[in-house]
């Protein structure tokens, strides 16, 4: 049987989602706790890859596993197990056809910035102090919704078919002493929220204009986009299935 497996982290302990060498990551430290709890090789299969740092409020995966098991309890025994950065949501059978990474229909991101020192949320935001003019970038993050290529935010060298992501909602909003950036689209890039966040930030500084902004998209050049903020300031929030 195939089962989906709902979950958060804090990914201030991890070199990201995916199992790498000489690396701790989520993946590999949850097949392991599975695979002792159910005392059965697992590999599970993840919805996506945060990188290095990035934490994720909502992440799905999915496992094949032929006995059956109480759900409760096998969440109960994970979480006993598992280090205090994971914590285990939901387990539940799907079809076996059902396919975490490739079913899910779309992601969203936010990331947070701090305007004040806090000394408590450090591994959660990204401290930064400059005045941003927040109506502009929200206009200039409007402008993303023109396009589909976003070459120019993506990782160099990175082993992919297609730049193309379909992005459905892109908006600022603040929230006492914090700046929340939220994006959702069909897919995303190696390192593409952080670099727009980054870009977006230096359209707030008044740096760079709109029209600048679409001249960097239609390039495609990574080196003409603003720079990458912290990742510690990034969360995965939600992945959207037609059947979850």
């Amino acid at each position: 049987m195939r089962y989906f497996i709902k979950l958060a982290y804090n990914g201030t302990n991890y070199h990201g989602w995916q199992i790498q060498p000489n690396a701790s990551s989520v993946q590999e430290t949850l097949n392991n706790a599975l695979s002792v709890i159910l005392n059965s090789e697992i590999n599970i299969m993840g919805a996506g890859r945060t990188d290095t740092g990035v934490h994720a409020k909502e992440m799905f995966a999915h496992f094949d596993y032929e006995p059956k098991f109480d759900t409760k309890s096998i969440i109960h025994k994970l979480n006993s197990y598992l280090p205090k950065d994971i914590v285990i949501f939901e387990i539940f059978a799907v079809s076996d056809e059902a396919h975490a990474r490739f079913d899910a229909k779309k992601r969203t991101y936010q990331y947070y910035i701090s305007t004040y020192k806090d000394a408590f949320s450090q591994d959660g935001s990204w401290y930064y102090h400059q005045n941003l003019d927040i109506d502009l970038m929200n206009q200039a993050a409007q402008l993303l919704l023109n396009h589909t290529d976003f070459q120019c935010f993506s990782k160099v060298n990175t082993d992919v078919n297609t730049f193309n992501c379909t992005i459905s909602e892109a908006y600022w909003n603040q929230e006492n002493n914090q700046l929340i950036f939220t994006i959702s689209a069909d897919r995303f890039l190696r390192n593409m929220v952080r670099a727009i966040v980054g870009t977006l930030v230096n359209i707030g500084l008044h740096k760079i204009s709109l029209s600048d902004f679409s001249t960097i998209i239609e390039n495609k050049n990574r080196n003409e986009a603003g720079f990458s903020v912290p990742a510690q300031g990034l969360y995965l929030t939600k992945i959207e299935y037609d059947y979850v």
